[in-house]
């Protein structure tokens, strides 16, 4: 369970990422620049208890690794966007 908290950093908060928690069922999230996607399904899924359909990435301007993580439609990102202080 702890390495998944390496793979993790933190939460991004932005106007789109309201939107996206909102209207698409989606967590962004900063994670560990090596992280692959299967490593990144794992983390989010044990750390958070849900169910991932789809994992997009991207490197951000700054450098960071920002993944976009489509959540099953029987778990809702904006109850975990509460739970971590988000919304």
């Amino acid at each position: 369970m702890e390495q998944y908290y390496k793979i993790i950093k933190r939460p991004l908060v932005t106007e789109k990422t309201f939107d996206l928690i909102e209207n698409e069922n989606k967590l962004v999230l900063i994670v560990n620049k090596t992280a692959n996607k299967g490593q990144i399904r794992r983390a989010v899924e044990s750390i958070y208890s849900v169910k991932v359909i789809k994992i997009n990435t991207l490197i951000t301007p700054r450098g960071e690794k920002k993944a976009l993580v489509k959540l099953h439609p029987d778990y809702s990102a904006q109850s975990i966007a509460i739970d971590l202080g988000i919304f």
